[in-house]
């Protein structure tokens, strides 16, 4: 077979000029990249259907070990309006049986046939079966139905047999890692059985499977190597109860996953009994393809786990979503080639750093090999080298991935230093600087060069108005990098600030024009020196007078660190608008009121003041989605008059308007739900009234599910707590908003008392380290190291700060008060509330309201406020007076 095919597309032709009908027979994450590549191209002249077989939008593959551990975790790729595109039609539950060739049709298990123009095979791959007796007790590990089953089944037989679960995974590669890791996140206790003698040995020697043997037993699973299965054994009612080894050994066990490999899906290219064979099959399975990916018969592609090339068939998103460009870029008139597969693979197992890439067993002749190992430690670092020790061939690391995100772009390439200067485990300080060059992969997974996040920096015209991109997350959008496995981030994050630098563009962390420091920094100088006032802080580490950066920003430093009224001591005019009248402003200029309810539990007898306060003030309410009332249409003076009757009925502030904890939702938890394995309205309640009023960069969310459940969607909050049978587990770093993001598991089956020092100190460490106005899922994402380094010193203490952050809690909560209660004590206070400083009796005029069509009031639109019927305000009437008559205008 050739590099060029015999479509005429692919001959540098016009694109066709009537609709051209594509098939694509798969629904994974190769056929979304191709879909997705098609679109992105233009999809004029085509018709693209997508065939998949499972019920789901097609998922991330990569990512599936979060759905064994979370079943609510939305796995989907890309956007999904992406499929309302009228030429894009994806079909799900539809399963290609056969392949007409000659009809140039497809059949679908269900008996729907599809015509095709062109047709795309993405049908990836199978879980590798075991051959051995009781195979049909095991689990697999490939799709989100099997994860969730795995998951089911922990969870019923953890219940069912009231002990940890021994779950056994037969294969010790990165799969069988993954899942073994998968199943003692859930509470079972991890065996793996590896056929090998030591673990990924596909992609590591011996030394390094060594050291990652000693780094997954010190996490506390069990491993047996270099002995394969033979049996697995159950009771009379199936259950299973242990595996048999080929030794004679019994392996006690009551769940087992098997993880030992993948077969490709190759039976559409694979002829029925006594019928010719038209397409060539590799000697393992899967298609052969050209390096344009097409298979023999021209107008049949394959893409993916299913498409053979030089001999192999690979399970990598790299080489699939490459392959899947590759036929978009051929489809619209290109002449892309496969380059061939990029082997390189990173654990992702916390705490247990490793990866391969490259040349990884120095099969190259004459290859070096330069080495570090502490098999005490864990830790393995390779470099292979072509004989000059310069250019670069692969590496292994273990323990100490480090290295990696900057060597891995390398490869093939003239290092910059001497190789062992790359081996930072050895004491020799970080690895050297290394400058990609524009043609170099900075990220595998979709194939982006570093020229190309270069020329989006710069500003490629790819961007909206050719605008220079100059944010991470802006950029990952832009290109793609670091979007898919994450392993690229630090590289990309670092590229991002040097090419700026470059353009003359100061990368600086400058908290304003004002003031040089860095948040963090000015915060710990504030800490540090007991600093309290903005003056002070000014004349010893600003100029000028100020701005609406560095005032608030100091304002809230001080609110965080001393719990003082936050408008004293000349605090107030360095205040946000709403944190000046401690009230959210609204669009007419009114405020909204919100008092706390905390876990959103409330009393019949203060529901009834809630009413009477809307009803005595005439203010619109709505139920919150963080389970409060909001009040609104609240004209400044009448601020404390509301206050006043809320405070007095035992109400305090919600702290909507400020950058604080703003509410902890729950569910109503073990109390009434028969499902509830924790009392999760206690724990809202005591977390509410612990962290209220911290002040903090960004607002704070939090929520408490009392079962899997999860009905408090608590992993979409900065802080989520989950109950499980054996206590909570703790999730952080999620939010809501423009760009969601999940919150990422931190610790499980915590006590109460551990729950809450682990979220004093996460909450300390990111009130300390983040940048102003950046919330906690973005903060979490930029740390070196990610989830990782929270881990590492939130739960594990590695910094040796968690006494200080946890006293610095103490102090919080210790000297809270409620900041209306504190304003309604104090006449000079009161004072701030006011329409119009010299005539504190006039009204605004310009606030103006009229009944909405649900019965409630609503601001008047510029329309209806020219209307001579339109009133200044809806007046306050005695809660006694009798309700009036209905209208559409309110009128004084």
């Amino acid at each position: 077979m050739t590099g060029q095919t015999s479509s005429p597309l692919n001959q540098g032709a016009e694109l066709p000029s009537t609709p051209r009908r594509i098939v694509v027979a798969g629904g994974g994450p190769a056929a979304h990249r191709f879909a997705d590549a098609m679109h992105a191209r233009g999809l004029d002249g085509w018709n693209v259907t997508v065939l998949t077989e499972e019920a789901h939008l097609p998922y991330d593959r990569v990512a599936l070990s979060k759905a064994l551990t979370d079943s609510t975790v939305d796995l989907t790729l890309g956007n999904t309006s992406m499929w309302d595109h009228a030429a894009l039609d994806l079909k799900t539950g539809e399963r290609v049986t056969s392949i007409d060739t000659a009809g140039k049709t497809v059949r679908t298990a269900a008996g729907s046939v599809y015509p095709y123009d062109e047709l795309v095979v993405a049908t990836g791959s199978d879980a590798a079966r075991l051959p051995i007796p009781g195979a049909e007790l095991t689990h697999v590990y490939r799709t989100l139905e099997d994860v969730w089953a795995i998951n089911q089944a922990i969870t019923e037989l953890t219940a069912r047999l009231g002990r940890k679960v021994r779950a056994v995974t037969i294969g010790g590669g990165l799969l069988g890692l993954e899942s073994a890791a998968g199943t003692e996140q859930l509470g079972a206790t991890p065996i793996v059985i590896n056929g090998s003698p030591w673990l990924m040995n596909t992609q590591l020697d011996e030394g390094a499977g060594q050291a990652l043997g000693r780094l997954i037993e010190a996490k506390g699973f069990t491993v047996h190597g270099g002995v394969f299965p033979s049996e697995v054994l159950s009771d009379d009612d199936g259950q299973v109860t242990g595996v048999l080894m080929a030794d004679g050994r019994t392996i006690d066990a009551d769940l087992v996953v098997v993880a030992v490999g993948v077969r490709p899906r190759d039976e559409l290219f694979r002829a029925p009994e006594g019928a010719e064979q038209l397409f060539q099959l590799g000697p393992r399975g899967g298609v052969v393809i050209s390096d344009g990916c097409e298979t023999e018969i021209p107008g049949i592609w394959a893409i993916g786990e299913v498409a053979n090339f030089g001999g192999m068939c690979l399970g990598l998103v790299a080489p699939a979503n490459t392959m899947a460009e590759i036929v978009a870029d051929r489809l619209h008139g290109g002449e892309a080639t496969f380059p061939g597969f990029d082997t390189a693979t990173k654990l992702k197992l916390s705490g247990v750093d490793v990866a391969s890439f490259g040349d990884a067993f120095a099969r190259t002749e004459h290859a070096l090999e330069i080495v570090y190992a502490d098999p005490a430690r864990g830790v393995y670092q390779k470099i292979v080298t072509t004989d000059d020790a310069k250019t670069l061939l692969g590496g292994i690391f273990v323990g100490d991935a480090t290295p990696y995100t900057s060597l891995r772009p390398m490869l093939g390439r003239e290092l910059a230093a001497e190789p062992g200067a790359y081996l930072t485990a050895a004491g020799g300080g970080d690895a050297p600087e290394t400058e990609l060059p524009d043609d170099a992969t900075l990220c595998s997974c979709n194939n982006v060069s570093a020229g190309s996040i270069r020329d989006a920096i710069n500003g490629c015209g790819a961007c909206e108005g050719n605008a220079p991109v100059q944010e991470l997350g802006e950029l990952k959008g832009c290109t793609r990098a670091g979007t898919q496995c994450g392993s690229c981030v630090p590289m990309l994050k670092k590229l991002l600030e040097t090419e700026l630098t470059k353009s003359g563009v100061e990368v600086s962390k400058a908290l304003c024009e004002h003031i040089e420091l860095s948040r963090q920094d000015l915060f710990d100088a504030i800490r540090v020196l007991g600093l309290t006032s903005f003056e002070e802080i000014m004349a010893k580490y600003g100029t000028g007078a100020g701005c609406d950066i560095c005032k608030p920003t100091i304002a809230n430093i001080l609110a965080s660190q001393n719990s003082a009224y936050v408008l004293d001591a000349g605090r107030g005019t360095l205040q946000d608008t709403n944190d000046r009248a401690l009230a959210n402003m609204q669009k007419d200029g009114t405020y909204s009121v919100v008092p706390r309810i905390a876990g959103g539990e409330i009393t019949p007898k203060k529901l009834g003041v809630i009413a009477a306060v809307a009803e005595k003030y005439s203010l619109y309410t709505k139920i919150t989605g963080g389970q409060r009332i909001d009040m609104f249409g609240a004209r400044l003076e009448q601020l404390p008059e509301i206050w006043k009757e809320l405070v007095d009925a035992g109400f305090e502030s919600g702290q909507a308007y400020g950058k604080s904890l703003r509410t902890v939702k729950s569910c109503v938890g073990s109390t009434w739900c028969r499902f509830g394995v924790q009392d999760a309205v206690a724990m809202a309640i005591a977390l509410e009234l612990r962290y209220r009023g911290l002040r903090s960069p960004h607002k704070l969310k939090m929520g408490v599910s009392g079962c899997a459940r999860e009905c408090a969607e608590a992993r979409g909050k900065d802080v989520g707590v989950i109950a499980t049978a054996d206590g909570w587990n703790l999730y952080v770093g999620g939010n809501g908003g423009a760009t969601p993001a999940h919150a990422e598991l931190l610790a499980k089956d915590l006590d109460d008392e551990t729950l809450i020092k682990y979220i004093d100190r996460y909450f300390m460490y990111y009130i300390r380290t983040a940048d102003r106005l950046q919330r906690t899922a973005r903060w979490q994402e930029e740390l070196d190291g990610g989830i990782t380094h929270v881990e590492d010193v939130v739960v594990k203490d590695t910094l040796g700060i968690a006494e200080e952050l946890e006293a610095a809690m103490a102090r919080h909560v210790d000297t809270y008060v409620d900041e209306w209660a504190d304003t309604l004590k104090d006449p000079e206070r009161l004072r701030r509330f006011r329409s119009f400083v010299n005539a504190p009796d006039q009204k605004d005029d310009s606030i103006t309201f009229v009944s909405d069509e649900r019965g409630q009031m609503r601001p008047a639109t510029a329309e209806e406020k020219s209307s001579t019927l339109i009133a200044t305000t809806i007046p306050v009437r005695p809660v006694d007076a009798p309700e009036p008559a209905p209208a559409t205008e309110s009128k004084v």
